[in-house]
């Protein structure tokens, strides 16, 4: 018996376009500015910190940048990048530069099983902090009360099995209690190699009878 939810963001509650084609962006362009006129706040320092860490070296803040940069065009699931793009995203939301995309069926069945008591989450590449200004600025408004929790890298890589045995011990939940939601198959056979079960949420694409995990196109399609 399903008794918890944990869902993916990206291509599965909300639109890859909104995420690719808007937050990215608006991250890449705001980035340097941001982080130059905020490089005395110590939560900066300590992203700037963190970086440098990563990439190896003692970059000046101006390298630091320039390395943010490359991470965001090449698409790099960097934690401290994360972290940086969820402060740079909270200014936007607060400006009224966007709302956060989220697609109708998720909505409606989000609201719904929370009402019936399922227990539901977020696991995203995301930082913690982008996850809920997503849903805390959605276009149907604050979807935040919904959630019971929230999970980025900082559990673990989301293609690696054990980041689901640590998101059920975190639960508090036998593995099996628990359905994830994604629309990446990688990351849904490590859901399944944990004991979790599993949906992919195949949106646009034509399903496969084949496949390894039970395909719906959107949450109208999943069963409890």
């Amino acid at each position: 018996m399903i008794k918890a939810i944990v869902t993916d963001i990206e291509g599965t509650t909300s639109s890859l376009s909104f995420v690719k084609d808007v937050l990215f962006p608006y991250a890449r362009a705001h980035l340097p500015d941001f982080v130059r006129s905020r490089q005395t706040q110590a939560e900066i320092r300590q992203l700037l910190a963190e970086a440098k860490q990563i990439a190896g070296g003692e970059p000046n803040d101006e390298a630091v940048i320039a390395q943010f940069i490359q991470w965001i065009d090449t698409d790099q699931k960097i934690t401290p990048l994360k972290s940086l793009q969820g402060l740079i995203w909270l200014e936007g939301y607060r400006n009224g530069d966007f709302t956060g995309h989220v697609y109708p069926d998720a909505e409606r069945n989000l609201r719904a099983w929370h009402g019936q008591g399922y227990k539901l989450y977020v696991y995203s590449s995301g930082s913690v902090q982008a996850q809920k200004l997503l849903f805390g600025h959605s276009d149907f408004g604050d979807l935040t009360p919904l959630f019971s929790g929230y999970f980025d890298t900082h559990i673990g890589a989301k293609r690696e099995s054990e980041s689901y045995r640590r998101i059920a011990a975190e639960l508090g939940l036998p593995a099996e209690q628990i359905l994830f939601l994604s629309d990446i198959k990688e990351e849904l056979d490590a859901a399944r190699l944990a004991g979790l079960a599993t949906c992919w949420l195949i949106r646009e694409q034509k399903p496969d009878a084949g496949a390894a995990h039970v395909q719906v196109s959107d949450f109208d399609g999943i069963h409890l």
